[in-house]
């Protein structure tokens, strides 16, 4: 069975690059009817956040990536850990060493001197050095000396290490007993039952110290998927400025769940030339075998071209029960349906699209000066009141669009007038502005009674 799993550290938000690579592998797990495990990786105490993790968490709640076992946090497991150390120093594996913070310095100090890359040298791995009285030894594994390992990457294919180049006899347990993250990451991968892990590519340097202890330890490596990053439109690192934020500041700013997880799938992974797809089209056709080499690029427009895909292709239901969390009731308004389909053309995201239906709940706080100076002529409010008569004798017939466009022509016609003069006018009052939605539609929102109290505000406003 294939168990995949994401495992953030609650020192700071959860950013994009980090969710792609959980939606990845939670794909892979439904894909193939595994598990998706979440793990929160917070045994730094002195960096974790409890504001960080429930961020994380409440941003997996709000995409539906659920996990299918409990969460585990590795605070809770350094005990475990404890007796891993033990046994690894009962087996003769791994050491103490006493080496001081000011001999370590000095040691790299000399290598770097010498052209050498800094490397702990070993000196306490034969235990021939005694134990030195007021230094509280850190505990290191013993890496091989010698030969290659090589890793079968189910993106970069095989990679090859040279273990003197790739580690050294690093650290497993600090000075204050606390563990180290290579060394946890192998024994609670291999303790979940993960057998596939799916991580960004700057993690690939870690794997061949994570291998030497899933082999000290006896346990089952798992197949390795490192991802390249992503990257910015010049080619550079993903920044806050780019979009590389908290994952929830992109429901705050109103994008829809499903637009970020298609944004994110197409990041790296391809299916021909397709560009949208379904959550069940993901889970289908998504193989990590196929992400992308290279880096790929962060592109916002595209973004944004998805989220309005999925506000116009969203039912106005669960777009009403969005608009919830922005104030707006729309459950009770009698022409919601027009309203939202007319709000769906310009609103690219909910913030817009809130933005958008504001202009049909609320009256103009304000007219655009411009926009009066131009429209409203010596003979505009005649013409309004002239059509407000005509909208007047004819209310009880008026309910859809079709009904209300049919004044509209016929008016224009037998008053010989040009369409500027009424629509100008009737959306300056409507919006504020002399340009806005659909004409026929946007009097079909209103009604009668409500058109006639805008004409009458923007009466007072240009007397």
């Amino acid at each position: 069975m294939t168990v995949t799993r994401f495992a953030p550290s609650p020192t700071g938000y959860l950013h994009i690059g980090g969710l792609r690579t959980a939606l990845f592998s939670w794909l892979w797990a439904r894909k193939n009817n595994g598990k998706f495990l979440l793990r929160i990786e917070d045994t730094d105490l002195s960096r974790n956040s409890q504001e960080a993790t429930d961020a994380i968490l409440e941003a997996f709640k709000w995409l539906g990536m659920d996990s299918d076992d409990e969460i585990v946090y590795q605070s809770e497991r350094f005990e475990l850990y404890k007796k891993y150390v033990q046994k690894l120093l009962d087996q003769g594996k791994a050491y103490y060493c006493y080496m001081s913070k000011e001999e370590l310095e000095s040691l790299r100090e000399t290598q770097q001197a010498n052209g050498e890359r800094p490397r702990y040298d070993g000196r306490y791995r034969d235990g021939s050095l005694p134990a030195v009285e007021g230094i509280q030894p850190v505990v290191r594994i013993k890496a091989p000396l010698e030969g290659t390992v090589t890793i079968n990457d189910g993106v970069k294919g095989e990679v090859v290490f040279n273990w003197s180049d790739a580690t050294d006899d690093f650290i497993i347990a600090r000075a204050d007993g606390t563990p180290t993250y290579n060394f946890v990451v192998a024994i609670d991968d291999a303790l979940m039952g993960v057998n596939e892990v799916i991580r960004g590519d700057d993690h690939l340097s870690n794997t061949p110290k994570q291998i030497v202890v899933y082999e000290a330890l006896g346990l089952d490596t798992p197949k390795f998927y490192h991802v390249p990053m992503i990257h910015n439109d010049k080619g550079k690192k993903l920044s806050k400025r780019d979009g590389a934020t908290d994952v929830m500041e992109y429901k705050k700013d109103g994008f829809l769940p499903q637009a970020l997880l298609n944004f994110l799938v197409r990041l790296g992974w391809s299916n021909k030339d397709q560009e949208i797809f379904s959550l069940e089209e993901m889970i289908q056709l998504f193989d990590p075998n196929n992400i992308n080499k290279s880096a790929s690029a962060y592109n916002y427009e595209k973004l944004i071209w998805l989220n309005s895909h999925y506000i116009k292709n969203t039912d106005n239901e669960h777009i009403i029960s969005a608009l919830e969390n922005y104030d707006i009731d729309l459950l009770g308004h009698d022409k919601k349906e027009i309203l939202l389909d007319l709000a769906k053309e310009k609103g690219k995201t909910l913030v817009e699209l809130v933005d958008e239906v504001k202009k049909f709940v609320y009256f103009p706080e304000t007219y655009n000066e411009k926009d009066c100076s131009k429209t409203v002529k010596e003979n505009t409010f005649e013409i309004l009141d002239k059509f407000m008569l005509e909208l007047e004798q004819k209310k009880e017939t008026l309910h859809l669009p079709n009904d209300y466009q049919e004044i509209i022509d016929s008016f224009i016609s037998s008053n010989e007038l040009k369409m500027p003069e009424l629509g100008k006018p009737l959306r300056l009052a409507f919006f504020g502005e002399a340009k806005g939605p659909n004409l026929a539609d946007s009097l079909a929102v209103f009604g009668v009674d409500e058109i006639g109290l805008r004409i009458n505000k923007l009466r007072v406003f240009t007397s």
